[in-house]
């Protein structure tokens, strides 16, 4: 019984220090909430950051330090500046130098290299005579320097240059779109949009596909893009066909099978077929989140609606505004049950039934962990 009491009592604790955590401004202090509400720190700091890794930046007598979430200092202040953690290590500033530390506040040291990169997706830059490569958490080199340009990864992908052409490449450094096109976009479950020899259109199994007289081509989603032709925009799929017409003022990309479009004026939504399954009713639209609701502006505020256009959460919202945090940028609509916004010049968070979680501050982040 005593084993049983101890392993929960560990569990409990295991589970309070891994909860996701929002950053919260009041009063000119900052401090940390959980999903119910609660205060987990109060506002107190001067300065702080997201909980990243399990530990947040915070700023004190005018140094940087981390702290974990109950508040204690894992990692005393002493630095100039500091990034956040990602993959168990982060960049700080020390007198004038910039170098890796992991979780122990530990000075690591990797692989030579002109600049010191941030860690992201599992991997961070290294720059030698100007051409770019990879490293690992353990500082061991993934990539000689080869490329110009390494752009960040997003779903393990990263667009690369050299010379005037650009391809794709994944955080080990294969090559999953060969570097001989002018442009290219972000790759998607194995198709992109590129432009090779002035023409406009996808790489796909391997192979490029023009398209006809498109004028842009935007990132995939869902297997589908949209795509501008004689100044109208429609959806083409991994093959480079039209399947909705470019009859659109404007257009953003897919989520949960519906995607915002303008006709004429206001915004509504279309299903994958083309077909309008939600009417141009709003001034303003956002693509469905995953909790199966999507941000509309009507007037000058925002409700959330479901698929089938019931106004769910009344427009009593704005959510537009940038995020106060510079270490991050906030996304709109719901993420894990919980969406961000303002009223009454204060933010805080609803719930997806409209509930608002504890009260409202000066400003607030996205949860974290």
């Amino acid at each position: 019984m005593k084993k049983l009491i101890l392993f929960l009592t560990l569990l409990i604790a295991q589970s309070s220090l891994a909860q996701e955590l929002a950053l919260v401004n009041e009063n000119k202090k900052f401090g940390y909430i959980n999903k119910s509400g609660e205060v987990v720190l109060e506002p107190q700091y001067d300065k702080s950051g997201n909980f990243n890794n399990g530990l947040a930046p915070v700023l004190e007598n005018g140094k940087w330090g981390f702290i974990n979430p109950k508040g204690e200092w894992v990692i005393k202040p002493k630095y100039d500046r500091v990034k956040d953690f990602n993959s168990g290590i982060a960049v700080v500033l020390h007198t004038e130098e910039w170098f890796y530390i992991n979780k122990k506040g530990e000075r690591l040291t990797f692989a030579e290299t002109e600049k010191i990169f941030d860690f992201n997706q599992g991997v961070a830059f290294i720059r030698n005579a100007n051409k770019v490569g990879l490293i690992n958490p353990s500082g061991e080199v993934v990539l000689k320097p080869t490329y110009d340009i390494i752009k960040p990864f997003e779903n393990g992908f990263a667009r690369v240059k050299k010379g005037d052409f650009w391809g794709v490449i994944t955080t080990t450094g294969k090559i999953v779109v060969p570097v001989e096109y002018q442009s290219v976009g972000n790759y998607n479950k194995g198709v992109v949009q590129v432009e090779k020899d002035g023409k406009l259109g996808v790489f796909t199994k391997g192979k490029f596909k023009p398209v006809e007289g498109v004028e842009k081509i935007w990132d995939f989603s869902e297997g589908l893009a949209y795509a501008k032709k004689e100044k109208k925009i429609g959806f083409i799929n991994a093959q480079g066909n039209w399947v909705v017409a470019p009859i659109y003022k404007k257009a953003k990309m897919f989520k949960n099978g519906l995607a915002p479009v303008v006709l004429k004026k206001n915004w509504g939504y279309i299903n994958k077929q083309g077909e309008v399954v939600i009417d141009f009713n709003y001034r303003d639209a956002e693509v469905f989140s995953n909790d199966g609701l999507a941000p509309v502006k009507i007037g000058k505020t925002w409700g959330f609606i479901n698929k089938k256009a019931v106004l769910v959460i009344p427009n009593l919202y704005q959510i537009t505004a940038g995020s106060f945090n510079f270490f991050s940028s906030s996304p709109k609509g719901f993420i894990n049950g919980v969406a961000r916004v303002k009223k009454d010049n204060k933010w805080g968070f609803i719930r997806t039934d409209g509930s608002v979680i504890g009260k409202w501050y000066d400003n607030a982040e996205l949860f974290s962990k």
